[in-house]
């Protein structure tokens, strides 16, 4: 599915001064590299601040405890993402209440917000899966209408655009993620808080670290999640690259358009030309633990992101959703599979997994 030694190789001279030259500083937390990245990254997104911390579900769970959501408020996600979305609103004390996808995007559809508006609802979290951005804007007017933030999950999103605009810009506040195999990744857990709002950027500076305006001082409750100095080093050098790469996945991604066109999958929407950045790509079919299997047979791995929408997770069984709550959802997880996209893969081996699946169609 991915070949991060292959990534490494590509840029490894890059890399190994950086990490060298913080080696030899001596400084391992939010040092001068942090604060050089959070720099870099927030004008790459087309925002004002960027707040580097220790991964992507610290990142949404600060964003939440920075909007004052807490105990009591009721936080709207959809159900057909990663599980960490849940984890970092329970973590907050805060209630999730779950919505059905749109289901060419894959992402929150905002038709459904109006139905689950309560007293208690605080913010929405759309997430751009896959590379895809969610629909913003009926999002945005609807939460500007009923005094809610906006939360924007660009885990998987880095660089993808929405009307020509960065994802992560749009919403009062957007968490990535830098797990090792996102668009833009770490050698290890990291993550980031973006906003435009000043205010919210030092609350989230003060939680991630214990609350200290003052070191050793505590104006208010925080928690320990830095982003290191060696993940930022690392992450400037990658940053420099994260355009060029998800070219590099729109280029790849157009070659199994082509291949795959006249197919009986589902191939991924794109609704805005572009701005996909094809973090997975993800197609649909009735057949897909067939087609899976088969695949595997030819030495191809997939992955399935994700298998059961949280809604019908067991850990989850207690938000009180029953079967065919979200029929979306539910679709997309028995049908969902991604299938292998990443910068250094060769358009060889995307001939080669295109012709499998055309083989399995054709057997």
């Amino acid at each position: 599915m991915i070949d991060l030694r292959g990534q490494y190789t590509s840029i490894r001279s890059e890399l190994d001064e950086a990490v060298a030259r913080i080696l030899a500083g001596g400084s391992f937390i939010l040092g001068e590299e942090v604060a050089a990245f959070e720099r870099e990254f927030a004008d790459y997104c087309g925002a004002s601040y960027a707040v580097g911390v220790g991964s992507g579900t610290d990142a949404l769970r600060l964003a939440l405890s920075a909007c004052g959501i807490g105990a009591g408020d009721e936080v709207i996600a959809p159900s057909h993402t990663a599980v960490a979305v849940v984890v970092a609103i329970e973590m907050t004390g805060a209630h999730p209440v779950l919505v059905d996808i749109d289901i060419a995007r894959y992402t929150l559809d905002p038709q459904q917000i109006n139905q689950v508006l309560t007293p208690r609802t605080r913010a929405i979290i759309p997430v751009h899966l896959y590379g895809c951005a969610a629909d913003l804007d009926p999002i945005l007017r609807l939460a500007h209408r009923k005094n809610l933030y906006v939360i924007e999950d660009c885990a998987q999103a880095h660089g993808a655009l929405y009307h020509g605009r960065q994802v992560g810009s749009w919403g009062d506040i957007a968490a990535f993620s830098f797990y090792p195999t996102k668009n833009l990744g770490a050698f290890g857990d990291g993550g980031a808080v973006v906003t435009n709002n000043p205010v919210l950027s030092e609350r989230v500076q003060l939680l991630r670290q214990y609350g200290w305006k003052e070191r050793y001082i505590s104006s208010i409750k925080g928690m320990n999640s830095r982003l290191d100095e060696l993940q930022a080093g690392i992450l400037r050098v990658k940053l420099r690259h994260l355009d060029e790469w998800n070219a590099r996945r729109k280029a790849l991604a157009s070659h199994y358009f082509n291949l795959l066109a006249n197919t009986e999958l589902v191939l991924p929407a794109q609704p805005h030309a572009d701005g996909h950045v094809f973090h997975q790509f993800a197609v649909r079919h009735p057949r897909r633990d067939a087609l899976r299997e088969y695949l595997k047979q030819q030495g191809i791995h997939t992955l399935i992101h994700y298998p059961v929408p949280i809604h019908l997770q067991p850990a989850y069984a207690n938000l009180g959703y029953a079967a065919d709550s979200f029929p979306n959802a539910e679709l997309t997880a028995r049908e969902i599979l991604s299938i292998p996209l990443y910068p250094e893969l060769s358009e060889e081996n995307i001939n080669l997994v295109s012709q499998a699946i055309i083989d399995f169609f054709n057997q």
